[in-house]
């Protein structure tokens, strides 16, 4: 492989803002895995935002990307599954699997898309120093003729419309938008966009925690609602501490450390049927499968008011932020009718996906 610019390469981030910032480029905020695609004629190579390569992950778009991608070329953008006309992050986290045979499996029943946002690269010219105007006006042309499952994501210069963007493109499962400078070069690893993105409360019951990963002070706040079934499934963490603070954590929560004997809703975690019916916390780590995911268990006695930007099916999508402790509320009240649910939005309405999509 012989490109102008070569991996691994750090994308460029964005930082989050509470209202849209009129930069004359609207985009919608993908849910997916960030992906930066280098070809050079018929190699190809899948960078992730950590800079591993994921090409073994996604062997159908391989051939995708090589009949719908210039010649040479470095393109930025998002690996995505959708499912039932809406994006499916969980679908697209069972992708990363040891074995080939999953992943050729889930491939074939599960068929993930590609949607670019950057040009870093064309040809022998190195995009990345030139402003993103010339950057997207490029990877439009480029991606002209590419059909499904490759696109170019739409993009708006009106405001209005991206307020309309953000309300409705929830409805298919994507969690906000993006705002680009146009005069702005491509910066590797430094949060030259700005993110909008929703946010919500909701009160969760605590039902343990997990160690930090530097020493005995705690790391993540387990959290949990009550289904219409009448147990409590996890539904995430909160960690938005400081390092003080995650140090008394312990202290205060010692009182409500399930002993030996104490039934515990999600005591049975480790065993396979009970993943099956219930959401539990130790599922093992897809990205990191020596990570101890082992926890704390504290008697479901605690509640907490918590921030968070979108549901992914029965889980929050992202971690949780603390917001305050709620003593006025019982754990039996904090279920999963309090969430709000957005409209129902096919996402063959912002991109034109295949039948496999749906």
């Amino acid at each position: 492989m012989d490109l102008p610019v070569m991996p691994p390469v750090s994308p460029m981030l964005a930082k989050s803002v509470k209202e849209i910032p009129d930069t004359g480029h609207v985009e919608p905020k993908w849910d997916g895995f960030r992906t930066i695609v280098f070809k050079d004629g018929d190699e190809i190579e899948l960078g992730s935002r950590n800079e591993k390569p994921m090409t073994r992950y996604f062997p159908e778009l391989i051939e995708a990307l090589r009949a719908n991608l210039p010649e040479r070329c470095v393109v930025d953008g998002e690996i995505i599954i959708a499912r039932g006309g809406r994006l499916d992050f969980e679908a697209l986290q069972q992708r990363i699997h040891p074995a080939e045979s999953r992943v050729r499996l889930l491939a074939a029943e599960t068929p993930a898309s590609f949607v670019g946002f950057d040009l870093l690269a064309a040809g022998s010219d190195d995009l990345m120093p030139r402003p993103f105007s010339e950057r997207r006006a490029r990877l439009v042309d480029a991606l002209a003729e590419a059909s499904d499952p490759i696109f170019a994501t739409p993009a708006t210069g009106d405001l209005d419309l991206a307020r309309d963007w953000f309300t409705r493109f929830e409805g298919a499962g994507l969690d906000g938008v993006v705002a680009k400078p146009l005069d702005g070069a491509y910066l590797p690893e430094k949060r030259a966009m700005f993110k909008i993105k929703h946010e919500r409360t909701a009160d969760c019951v605590v039902a343990g925690y997990r160690w930090h990963k530097s020493g005995p002070i705690v790391g993540s706040l387990l959290l949990g609602l009550y289904g219409d079934d009448g147990r409590l499934h996890h539904v995430g963490v909160a960690a938005s501490f400081s390092m003080a603070r995650r140090a008394s954590l312990v202290e205060e929560l010692a009182p409500l450390v399930a002993g030996e004997g104490d039934a515990h809703p999600w005591g049975d975690w480790a065993g396979e049927a009970a993943q099956q019916g219930t959401r539990m916390p130790g599922a093992v780590s897809r990205w990191n499968a020596g990570k101890n995911l082992s926890f704390v268990p504290l008697r479901p006695e605690l509640v907490v008011e918590v921030a968070y930007d979108h549901m992914e099916g029965e889980r929050f999508r992202h971690t949780a932020q603390f917001r305050r402790w709620r003593p006025d509320r019982t754990p039996e009240s904090c279920t999963y009718a309090q969430l709000e649910s957005p409209d129902g939005l096919d996402l063959a309405e912002i991109l034109p996906l295949g039948p496999s999509a749906g």
